[in-house]
């Protein structure tokens, strides 16, 4: 029997990014967790069917954060005056080989998606470590919580510290066990995880490439993030043509659904692969600040027609909010418009990047168009603004100074996972 929910409020989201969508105490008519409509009044055939009233209230979509390290939670704010290379080195190689104690991985795992969920993130993609057990905790974890996910075990057989690498082989075979266990999952499903090029030898690459393919599985990984590590793939993969194209070459780059977080310093023959292979780029400007990589020119990204989603970073960002990470990337493209001038990121611009932008990696999600599965925040604002502001101006003051205290409901899949 088909089911109906109705939700009354003021509804924000994005079609495209060029503009904000607004209905003022409209209705969202969702059936069998997909949007029907949105209407001015209750049609006649939806008249004895119950409201959830949230009059006066912003309804938007959930937000998607397409690139998170679920244990560097605890690394949050820490070795944030040093660079990449040096940031893992200290910090953050130490911290992850903590999650082989199952103990541990649970306190902190838990904390990560309660965090996540608090901050309206419905919809993620994550890294977890090269441990099998503990990444499959996380799994748990987030479908306990009823969030949606990619998740990854890390893969990493080289370059590592003696205490964080694996051999390729209990790489390969515990990446495969995950992948056979959780790819059916409606809402929590694996995806392939080199950690970055370099802590990966050749042959656990072709091997992760070959998985992908067999099994449909999407990718993702680091590319162009800092400047150092540019050149130490290029003295380790000299028969490269590109950092981008040593992944390419072994099937890891738009051959499934594929992620590629930060592309700072993305060369030409690398942006034409990224359209040629339709592969997502995701703009992390809190960590691409914190650790001193750059600035990702998001805006000639954007007008070129390359995907691009928004990511937290944790804990090269110091925040799961993601309405934090709009901000960052509004202000990081103000910074680049007066070195460059370029123009800046629109606020709507940015919103669609964490909601719709992003959500496209997980099919019709991110948008209260027709035929979209329902991932809604109910945002009560102060009285105020209710008032004397436009719906596009509320969305805006909440992005920039609300935080999870103003989201009272969070809907996953149709569902009000406030009541898990």
């Amino acid at each position: 029997m088909d089911t109906i929910k109705i939700l009354k409020g003021d509804i924000a989201f994005t079609k495209s990014p060029d503009e904000v969508t607004t209905y003022k105490n409209g209705y969202l008519v969702i059936k069998d967790k997909k949007i029907l409509g949105i209407y001015e009044t209750i049609p006649e055939s939806f008249q004895k069917i119950s409201i959830d009233d949230y009059t006066d209230q912003l309804i938007i979509p959930g937000f998607v954060d397409l690139h998170v390290h679920a244990p560097q939670l605890d690394q949050v704010g820490l070795g944030l005056d040093k660079e990449l290379m040096d940031w893992l080195d200290v910090y953050t190689f130490k911290l992850e080989s903590r999650f082989q104690d199952m103990d541990y991985a649970k306190e902190v795992y838990n904390r990560f998606v309660d965090q996540l969920a608090n901050n309206g993130t419905t919809r993620s993609c994550i890294f977890a470590t090269i441990h099998k057990e503990s990444t499959q905790l996380l799994f748990e974890r987030l479908k306990e919580k009823g969030l949606g996910a990619y998740v990854g075990k890390v893969n990493m057989d080289a370059n590592g510290a003696k205490y964080l690498q694996e051999s390729t082989k209990e790489s390969i075979e515990d990446t495969r066990e995950i992948i056979l266990k959780y790819s059916n999952d409606p809402l929590v499903k694996p995806i392939i995880t080199p950690r970055f090029a370099p802590n990966c030898t050749r042959a656990l690459l072709k091997a992760l490439g070959q998985l992908a393919n067999q099994h449909n599985v999407p990718v993702q990984s680091h590319l162009s993030e800092n400047k150092k590590e540019i050149q130490w793939v290029k003295k380790l993969f000299p028969e490269a043509t590109s950092y981008g194209d040593v992944y390419n070459h072994y099937g890891l780059f738009g051959q499934t659904p594929t992620l590629m977080a930060h592309g700072i310093y993305l060369e030409e023959e690398e942006l034409k692969l990224l359209e040629k292979q339709d592969v997502t780029i995701v703009h992390c400007p809190d960590s691409n600040m914190n650790i001193a990589s750059g600035m990702m020119p998001a805006r000639r990204y954007l007008d070129r027609g390359i995907k691009i989603g928004l990511g937290s970073d944790v804990g090269g960002g110091h925040l799961l909010s993601m309405s934090q990470t709009i901000v960052r990337a509004i202000q990081n493209s103000k910074m680049l418009q007066t070195l460059t001038g370029e123009k800046a990121l629109t606020m709507s611009e940015a919103f669609y990047m964490a909601t719709k932008g992003g959500g496209k990696f997980f099919g019709k999600v991110g948008s209260f168009e027709t035929g979209y599965t329902f991932d809604g925040l109910i945002i009560d604002d102060e009285k105020w603004t209710k008032e004397r502001l436009t719906i596009e101006e509320r969305l805006n003051r909440f992005i920039y100074v609300g935080d999870d205290r103003n989201i009272i409901i969070r809907y996953i899949n149709g569902v009000d996972i406030n009541l898990k």
